[in-house]
Formats: C-alpha cells, structure tokens, sequence
C-alpha cells in the first residue's frame, strides 16, 4: 500500500450542534461535509473582509466630517434624531 500526503495541511474541525445546524440549513445531505465546511468556510471569510471595508469606510466618512472635508448638518441631524420616533433604534 502506497501512502500519499495531502498536498495542503489539513484541520480538524469539531462537528457541534451549532455547526451542524448551519450546515444542515444551508445543504442538509451534503455530498461532502469537508466540502461544505470549506465553502462556508471562504464565503464567512468574505463576509468578514467585506464588513472590515464597510467599518473602514464608514470610519472614513466620519473623519472627513471631523476634519470638515465632508460637509454635515448636524442641526438637521439632530432634529431627525428627534423626529424619528419607532422608526430608528
């Protein structure tokens, strides 16, 4: 018998209810689980990327505000603030 190494390290990930209920929402007869853990695994790294860039975008908007290079009424906000009633949290 020839044994071969796997090309790229590998990882053991524990299959706990919480897991297993996301990945049984997602594709509940998985034709592989290691398949599907990746997948999940690259689309949740997306996701992260993705909200890191909205965060830094809106950290952009309110330094460019604080540093006036960005106009903003603040006496206009306030007074949605005050208007919004249920409607904002």
């Amino acid at each position: 018998m020839i044994v071969v190494a796997a090309l790229n390290p590998r990882i053991q990930v524990t299959v706990d209810d919480a897991l297993a209920q996301a990945m049984a929402r997602i594709e509940p007869d998985p034709g592989s689980r290691s398949r599907l853990v990746r997948d999940l695994a690259m689309r949740g790294a997306q996701a992260v990327e993705q909200e890191r860039e909205q965060a830094a975008d809106a950290l952009q908007v309110l330094l460019d505000i604080a540093d006036g290079a960005l106009a903003y009424d603040f006496d206009a906000a306030a007074d949605l603030v005050a208007r919004r009633g249920d409607r904002l949290p």
